[in-house]
């Protein structure tokens, strides 16, 4: 089966589309990645983004079917760029963009919102469509994320005891026991990745810069003491797993009060990256230790855009101590590409009827298919102009 997964994460950077080739079943599974891409979004569409996830019912209205078209443009330019026919393949896996995210409080069940119209995608590309992956997990009282660990286990395990690390805009990692055995896997949230940081170098920048490019800003300041130990109290630090959290959060709000504090105190801008970015890394390091260490870790292998950020990584190896910190080639593929195969091979579950939640993650009352099914176009595909 040929299907293509599509990622677009809290950090707003770009669409990620692969193109996956499965074969087998659970038990004898093969897959290869055929090809991968991201198309960048741009400034006016990250706002645009932005401004749904504090806005309107009709700003929510139009931006859904436009992410629907946006998502639809990277599977076209994605079977463009593998010279394969849209019509060879079987299924698109899109998990949307996240606009927010309010988890499970005292035995209440959340709610989540992700916008990319599956109908779009559907009619533009002519591809059967899985989508909404994290709200039937939520109606069984589950966190609704993470939701990669189904796929780390089936894709990613290995004779070594890993902890597979994705830095997106928030940080979520899964403890994978050795390949073979029975032990259950440990998956949650540890709280911001990229997210804080970027808004603070847009607010350091005054806007001309998105992210903190191998993490110099970081790396030519130092941190504020005082104000990293106030933000270390957060108390989504020290709540226990399962657990899961987004910009809802830790996103631009909580960043503008911290500017208000920092600018109290200092006036370069650059000690607030230093600070958000010691404040990533040890929130990261320190949820490893508290909730892995005493499983046992061979190793942590990162992923997504935080890995590219030399300063964040110095400061995460600093942190682990002894424990090797990978990048992601170490599981075979493109790093940046890992969370859109898996979500490829959440829609591969989907259609074969797999559970595709792993409970002791989510806090789900069981295992559960995951995600709503759209048919595909029985005409002929349509071109689409890019938006």
């Amino acid at each position: 089966m040929l299907v293509i997964g599509l990622m677009s994460g809290t950090s707003l950077d770009g669409i990620d589309a692969a193109l996956v080739h499965f074969e087998g079943d659970l038990t004898s599974l093969k897959w290869t990645v055929q090809e991968f891409d991201t198309v960048e979004l741009t400034e006016a569409q990250r706002e645009r983004i932005h401004d749904a996830m504090h806005g309107n019912a009709e700003q929510l209205c139009r931006i859904h079917t436009d992410i629907g078209e946006w998502f639809a443009q990277s599977v076209l330019q994605l079977c463009e760029r593998a010279s394969v026919n849209p019509e060879a393949v079987d299924l698109i896996g899109s998990h949307g963009q996240t606009i927010w995210h309010i988890p499970p409080v005292q035995g209440e069940r959340g709610s989540t919102l992700q916008l990319g119209c599956p109908a779009t995608i559907a009619e533009r590309t002519g591809i059967p469509v899985v989508s909404d992956f994290r709200s039937r997990d939520m109606a069984a009282f589950g966190q609704g994320a993470p939701l990669v660990p189904w796929a780390d286990r089936w894709l990613f395990s290995s004779e070594k005891r890993r902890v597979l690390l994705n830095i997106g805009g928030i940080a979520n990692l899964t403890w994978l026991p050795p390949r073979g055995t029975d032990t259950r896997l440990l998956a949650f949230d540890t709280g911001p990745g990229n997210a804080l940081v970027n808004a603070a170098v847009e607010w350091a920048s005054q806007g001309r810069e998105a992210f903190d490019r191998d993490g110099k800003r970081a790396a030519a300041s130092r941190h504020d003491a005082q104000l990293l130990e106030e933000l270390l109290a957060h108390p989504y630090f020290d709540a226990e797993p399962p657990k899961s959290t987004g910009r809802e959060l830790f996103g631009k709000p909580f960043v503008q009060d911290i500017i208000e504090r920092h600018a109290r105190s200092s006036d370069d801008p650059d000690t607030l990256v230093s600070t958000l970015t010691e404040l990533t890394a040890r929130t990261i390091a320190s949820a490893i230790e508290r909730w892995t260490l005493p499983k046992g870790v061979d190793e942590v292998v990162v992923t997504g855009g935080g890995g590219r950020n030399l300063e964040l990584m110095r400061r995460l190896q600093r942190q682990l101590g002894a424990i090797p910190l990978r990048t992601g080639e170490a599981l075979g593929l493109n790093p940046d590409a890992k969370e859109a195969v898996a979500f490829a091979a959440l829609a591969w579950a989907h259609v074969n009827a797999i559970p595709g939640n792993i409970p002791e993650a989510t806090g789900a009352q069981g295992p559960r298919i995951l995600g709503s099914f759209t048919p595909g176009a029985k005409r002929g595909r349509v071109s689409l102009e890019p938006i």
